[in-house]
């Protein structure tokens, strides 16, 4: 592949991060932002908890009234895995599942133009994860129930939702390997599941930037971190996609969803007319009304109690 030269590759990267702030929804936003805003059901403010020791290792935990053993929601914000966008845009859709009831831990991970990218921004992921059954419960009270985890996550956030998944199949020395908070099921919004796909036919930009090449260039990068490399996962995965999203092809939740159920996995696709990229990351939308139904299905399916 002919190599960009310099100036044409900052000039790209300007152009695709200005994209990113219109089209994934997400906004720009100030890292590290202060989420005192108070829990619109019942008052209780989001408790902050370091997983690790670096600034954008940390997630806010949202406990539901009760004593539990309450359900825990893993919530993955997306944002290209760019620094510039950070879990403040979820914040909406945490408080909307605490109203039902669920726990819900919203992870923030250190990101590409910051301190992440390849391995940092996977690994936080399952750091973050497995913070669920040390500082986060610890902090919850002892009121989260660890067998009843649950993924969401969306664009960037569905892809390390997804990878999250699979993480338990992944070969010694990766990051991830070997897990012992086991999710339940996985609902991924508008998610890059095939990065392969995404950075060869899709042309896009943040994965390799993700993975610091393209897959001739990194290929056991792209194996490691590629979902529909891992299957299958033995769980339920749910994929909605937009069918108007102009940001992450639907073709990328098809195929998922397609070799999953190849593989054996109880996976299923929902394609959502007329719905955008952006729309997933809107409390108010009909995007986020199926997402949320989803959810808290696989949340309250039998065989989850």
């Amino acid at each position: 592949m002919r190599r960009i030269n310099r100036t044409r590759r900052a000039l790209l990267a300007t152009i695709c991060t200005a994209l990113a702030a219109a089209l994934i929804g997400c906004g720009t936003s100030t890292p590290h932002t202060d989420t005192g805003a108070t829990d619109a059901r019942d008052g209780q403010a989001p408790i902050r908890v370091a997983y690790g020791d670096a600034p954008d290792t940390y997630g806010l935990l949202h406990l539901p009234e009760g004593s539990g053993p309450h359900p825990v929601v893993v919530m993955v914000h997306g944002g290209g895995w760019l620094e510039e966008h950070d879990l403040s845009y979820f914040e909406p859709l945490s408080r909307s599942l605490v109203d039902d009831g669920v726990a819900v831990w919203s992870i923030e991970y250190r990101r590409v133009d910051g301190a992440g990218g390849w391995p940092l921004t996977l690994a936080d992921a399952d750091d973050a994860t497995e913070a669920l059954g040390t500082v986060v419960q610890d902090a919850s009270g002892n009121t989260l129930d660890l067998d009843r985890v649950h993924l969401a996550g969306h664009s960037a956030g569905g892809h390390l939702a997804a990878w999250i998944a699979g993480r338990h199949t992944l070969p010694p020395d990766s990051p991830g390997h070997q897990p012992t908070i086991r999710p339940r099921s996985a609902t991924i919004m508008a998610g890059v599941l095939d990065l392969s796909l995404a950075a060869t036919d899709g042309h896009d930009v943040f994965v390799r930037n993700l993975l610091g090449g393209m897959p001739d260039e990194q290929p056991e990068r792209y194996r490691i971190a590629s979902p529909i490399e891992h299957l299958p996962v033995r769980l339920p995965v749910t994929a909605l996609h937009g069918s108007a999203d102009q940001t992450v092809d639907p073709a990328q939740s098809l195929r998922y969803v397609t070799a999953a159920t190849a593989a054996g996995d109880p996976a299923v696709l929902r394609t959502l007319e007329g719905v955008g990229h952006g729309d997933f990351g809107n409390v108010t939308s009909s995007a986020w009304a199926a997402a949320k139904a989803v959810i808290l299905d696989h949340v309250h399916a039998r065989g989850a109690e």
